[in-house]
């Protein structure tokens, strides 16, 4: 009997901690959520995908190499976007006081730098606000002069450019300080750029704002700093591998690495960047081909605007049949769009650091007899439709004999435009890395700009790049959770994003534990699902660090998370902080609180056992012996 009443006591006492237990999480996760705090809520530009999946380790042979400085300052500026899957790289660059900040691609094959302007009569809807001049106390425009094409009323320059895909923008030509960054060294300067009234093709669908031309030209960038005397004539670029989006782009000259290779560069032959090539060797064996194949009128043209590259027929047809001669093992598919005849092979495996066991290594041969080696991800791109699937990267030039190298030829590359030496330098590395040895630790304050009305420096409160986040000053508050909504676009229907993988690689790419990552909701429309993710302290704090919180919010500012392209491409949409909650008397006791009413309960358990079987023993302790004798007691009737 008494053994049964302690099994029910015991029994009581562990329903009653688990109640308790159940009611402390319900709280904590209600307090998490659902604090009473404000939210702040800061909404993020929309981004084009950025994509990424293996990256390749950054050894220490690469690691100890550092890009040394010059002595005139440079403009270290980040790349966004992804080459395949937007057809280009962007950067960002602010025009105007107060600074309007806008997305340009990047563009080794354009002169003028251009945004859409509020006045514009045919301007598609981009990924910023158009350019506002009278918004800015330092815009200018540039006044008709014998140097330039007027407009209709001869009063300002304008500009026209067309392109090959029958895309084209005109405008006016306007000055205005530009600033490149908080994370640049180079101040704010005053520059000539076009202000688009009217734009069509695909410059009128595309989500980038505008263009930045980086090519040989009074109007470039790159030139009218020169000019200035601000930077070195030189400038490098360093496209993401094959899934990985985003880079780093220096205007300025930098002291190249050791064993960089160098190609001569004319810059008389045509406006464009342009290199020696001679020969192309797969798997160490020479195409046979003319001497002068690469050499038809323009040559052979870097173009950081171009996605492929294109080769003369005979030089297609050439490095096509010698790559199919080295993987005769893999069967041939058909490409992801049926109104292209891409050539795709099927069986190699999704891994990009194992394609060279797979793919012939491909060797370009300068005039200088310097070698550029290009891996399987620098001719290849991945087939959207079939997992482990590839197909190459390189078509032919039907109609015009150049030699057309697009940027897929450049990834993981850091390629120099050394314009003063008139060399084009190839180093192979890691470009999603090399952004961090690019870092300035104390970037000067920028100095004061340029009046509109004067060429003379004035004191002037200096147009740098506004602050990421004006509103977050990360030591007034402790963070208990960070919240954004992400949308991911799907290509096909019949494919569901895999959330956990999601999830793991935000937790990579912002370099916390997996365990903080939590997806909270989605929904689905179409193709198009909007996912609310959440960032949670680790398990052994109560709230996020200062630090650590900072560096997630800066990657959702800047759009820095890389996903692999199998997940389909995304958009950052808004992000919140919400403060830690303040626990109340229940909660910040409720450890010592249960742990006594647990030692009550068993104290107490205890005692009423002792008591139990005090009375057992007694009982059986009191009887009588044999033959005693006991009073006569009644026989009760039946």
């Amino acid at each position: 009997m008494a053994n049964s009443s302690s099994s029910s006591s015991l029994s009581l006492i562990i329903s009653y901690c688990l109640i308790l237990l159940n009611l402390y999480a319900i709280v904590s996760s209600t307090s998490d959520f659902n604090n009473r705090h404000h939210p702040m809520i800061l909404p993020l530009h929309l981004s084009t995908p950025n994509l990424s999946a293996h990256r390749m380790p950054f050894d220490d042979h690469y690691s100890r190499r550092h890009l040394q400085n010059s002595e005139l300052p440079k403009a270290r500026m980040r790349l966004f976007d992804d080459l395949l899957s937007n057809g280009y790289y962007t950067t960002r660059l602010f025009i105007g006081t107060p600074p309007q900040e806008f997305a340009l691609i990047v563009d080794t094959g354009s002169t003028v730098t251009y945004v859409p302007c509020s006045s514009c009569e045919q301007c598609g809807k981009h990924q910023d606000p158009r350019f506002q001049p009278e918004l800015s106390s330092t815009y200018q425009p540039v006044k008709c002069n014998p140097s330039c094409n007027c407009d209709d009323e001869g009063k300002q320059c304008t500009y026209e450019r067309r392109y090959a895909e029958m895309s084209s923008s005109s405008g006016v030509i306007a000055e205005d300080v530009v600033s490149f960054g908080n994370e640049s060294e180079l101040k704010p300067q005053r520059a000539v750029f076009g202000c688009e009234n009217v734009e069509t093709g695909d410059l009128y669908s595309q989500r980038a704002d505008g263009i930045m031309g980086l090519g040989r030209g009074r109007l470039s960038v790159v030139d009218q700093l020169v000019d200035k005397g601000v930077i070195g004539d030189s400038f490098s670029l360093c496209y993401g591998g094959m899934d990985v989006g985003g880079g780093a782009m220096v205007l300025g000259a930098i002291s190249p690495p050791q064993d960089m290779v160098f190609s001569h560069s004319n810059p008389y032959r045509s406006p464009y960047y342009n290199i020696e090539l001679k020969e192309l060797h797969v798997a160490g064996k020479p195409l046979k081909l003319k001497p002068k194949v690469f050499d038809e009128k323009h040559g052979t043209v870097l173009d950081s605007g171009t996605t492929y590259a294109y080769f003369p027929e005979a030089a297609f047809h050439a490095l096509k049949d010698a790559i199919m001669k080295e993987i005769h093992h893999l069967k041939q598919i058909p490409g992801p769009d049926p109104n292209y005849h891409d050539i795709c092979f099927s069986g190699a495996g999704r891994e990009v650091s194992q394609l060279s066991k797979v793919f012939p290594e491909v060797n370009m041969v300068f005039g200088n007899g310097q070698k550029l080696s290009l891996s399987p991800e620098n001719y290849l791109f991945r087939h959207t439709k079939v997992s482990g699937a590839y197909c190459l990267g390189i078509f032919p030039n039907v109609n015009d004999p150049t030699t057309l190298l697009g940027g897929i030829v450049v990834r993981n590359t850091l390629v120099t435009y050394d314009r003063e030496n008139d060399k084009i330098g190839f180093w192979k590395t890691n470009c999603s890395e090399l952004w961090k040895r690019l870092q300035v630790p104390d970037v000067p304050a920028p100095a004061p700009v340029l009046s509109p009305s004067s060429n003379e420096s004035q004191e002037m409160a200096p147009a740098q790049a506004p602050s990421i986040m004006p509103l977050f000053q990360p030591g007034d508050i402790r963070i208990g959770i960070i919240t954004f909504d992400m949308s991911i676009s799907v290509n096909n229907s019949n494919i569901n994003p895999n959330f956990t993988e999601v999830a793991e690689f935000i937790a990579q790419e912002l370099e916390v534990d997996n365990l903080q990552v939590h997806m909270l909701n989605f929904t689905l429309k179409g193709n198009t699902y909007l996912v609310k993710w959440a960032i949670l302290p680790a398990e052994s704090a109560d709230y996020i660090s200062n630090t650590t919180a900072r560096k997630i919010i800066l990657q959702l500012s800047e759009h820095r998370l890389h996903f692999p392209e199998r997940f389909g491409s995304y958009e950052l949409v808004e992000w919140k902080i919400e403060p830690q909650k303040d626990r109340t008397w229940w909660q910040q006791h409720f450890v010592a609180v249960t742990v006594g009413v647990v030692v009550t309960l068993v104290v107490s358990l205890l005692s009423i056992g002792l008591w139990l079987a005090w009375r057992h023993h007694k009982a059986l302790g009191t009887y009588e012996p044999v033959g005693a004798v006991v009073p006569e007691q009644e026989l009760q009737p039946l």
